[in-house]
């Protein structure tokens, strides 16, 4: 049953597509040609368009199946699906532009290519959208879910166990674990499904339970199990998933090289190495720096002014910061506290009533105004608008040696809001659920997920407890 449902809601995407392809065509035609609100008559025939739109949508449902599009999504977030439409139907576009230049047909619009794209990507999006929510909240309710054994009841075992239970919405229920030695206690037989018998009993099990995938959580040292592990489940039709013992070692987001012939799990996935990436986000830096400083600038003057006439001293405060791959930059802010001494280094920790403070800039910092001209770090290249926040060298220095993993953070440019900064992690907080935070940003980024953290820091607003 399981089986048929992904194969007909693969079927209902193929079909779905390839239905919302059409009436973006019919959607742009009427805009175009139809509403009088740009042109009003075309210089082809409407078939000509029809003819080129099936063709399209043809092509992109078969560019679709090759790059799996239409593979189940259970597992996966929405984030993946929305960079596969996008590639789908760029690509899509160009081999219908390929064909048209073949053929000679030359004279179609490209205000009305334009806009069929526009609708394509918006319409397809949107209903997916739509369908992932409703599926999830059909999986909460108990329809559609698949059934998972767990192989191995130690800590591993159970964590998985834990972790599962906090996604309802993925659909997936545990039947139950195989352990040779493990017994629950009667707390933990209250907490976790039961253990339905020794490994050894796999096939036995497979046989007479309905599962649909089978999770291997045993110890590196039944390694040698694994092998007749996989082939029972794969004679009985069933998935098998392997979490390794080491997994703490491991990204968010394993993916698998191939090094001298041999398949590799590389221990750091970052999504900002892929020099496309890395593109699209500096575009994304410049454009979004700087509408925001042609925004901001009177709160900028508004700002430097209150600064000149507060306190003595220069308005920017530039301050040394450790950024991307280690490398230092100078980071600038409207000046918040009073002008130390010639000769004193700052490497004090900022707290609550800090008498350096001015009182103008015990303002700008609580409402983040003291912010505004790291954009021109952005411009620079030195920050990025979304990503970890930047450390001085005295404290990289010091919390390299006390946390862990917490050089990691220097593999992406430092921004000026993040997602750890959207958790209400700032200032005296803690650098570990920050570190924390930042990989899991470093690990699962996309432009999607910067908007994000930049809609969440604009809705939870610039004033914040912690900023001293």
């Amino acid at each position: 049953m399981i089986r048929k449902n992904q194969r007909f809601l693969s079927q209902l995407y193929i079909a779905t597509d390839f239905i919302i392809v059409q009436m973006a065509f019919l959607l742009a035609w009427w805009l175009k040609f139809e509403s009088g609100w740009i042109d009003f008559e075309s210089p082809l025939p409407v078939e000509i368009y029809a003819f080129w739109s099936l063709v399209y949508g043809a092509v992109a449902v078969f560019i679709g199946i090759l790059i799996s599009l239409y593979s189940p999504k259970r597992k996966k977030r929405f984030a993946d699906e929305v960079l596969k439409i996008i590639q789908v139907h760029f690509t899509s576009l160009v081999v219908l532009l390929s064909m048209m230049f073949f053929v000679k047909q030359i004279d179609i619009s490209r205000d009305y290519l334009a806009l069929f794209m526009a609708f394509n990507l918006m319409l397809i999006m949107l209903y997916r959208y739509f369908l992932k929510q409703s599926l999830k909240h059909l999986r909460k309710k108990g329809y559609n879910k698949q059934f998972v054994l767990i192989i191995g009841g130690g800590t591993l075992g159970r964590r998985f166990h834990d972790n599962l239970k906090q996604y309802p919405e993925l659909g997936y229920e545990i039947v139950g674990f195989l352990d040779d030695h493990q017994v629950w206690s009667e707390m933990e037989a209250a907490r976790y499904k039961p253990v339905l018998g020794a490994v050894n009993q796999l096939e036995d099990i497979l046989q007479t339970k309905l599962i649909d995938e089978v999770v291997l959580a045993l110890p590196l040292d039944a390694h040698a199990r694994y092998a007749r592990i996989i082939a029972i489940c794969e004679k009985a039709g069933v998935r098998t998933l392997i979490i390794p013992d080491y997994f703490d070692f491991l990204p968010a987001r394993p993916y698998f090289d191939n090094f001298a012939g041999m398949p590799m799990i590389n221990v750091r996935d970052i999504p900002l190495d892929l020099a496309g990436n890395r593109l699209a986000k500096r575009l994304f830096d410049i454009v979004f720096s700087l509408a925001a400083i042609i925004i901001t600038m009177p709160i900028m003057l508004f700002v430097a002014l209150g600064v000149a006439l507060t306190s003595r001293g220069p308005i920017i405060f530039k301050q040394e910061r450790v950024g991307l791959n280690r490398r230092h930059f100078q980071m600038y802010k409207f000046r918040s506290m009073k002008v130390l001494p010639e000769g004193v280094e700052d490497t004090g920790w900022t707290t609550e009533n800090d008498p350096r403070r001015t009182k103008f800039g015990a303002f700008i910092r609580k409402t983040s105004l003291d912010e505004l001209p790291q954009f021109f770090n952005v411009l620079a290249g030195d920050m990025s608008v979304v990503g970890p926040r930047p450390e001085r060298p005295y404290y990289v220095e010091q919390f390299k040696e006390e946390v862990p993993k917490y050089m990691v953070k220097h593999h992406v440019r430092p921004g000026i809001t993040g997602w750890a900064q959207t958790h209400g992690l700032r200032g005296d907080t803690s650098i570990e659920e920050r570190i924390k935070h930042d990989i899991f940003y470093i690990e699962n980024w996309s432009i999607l997920l910067d908007i994000k953290i930049i809609l969440k820091t604009v809705v939870n607003g610039f004033v914040n407890r912690n900023a001293y």
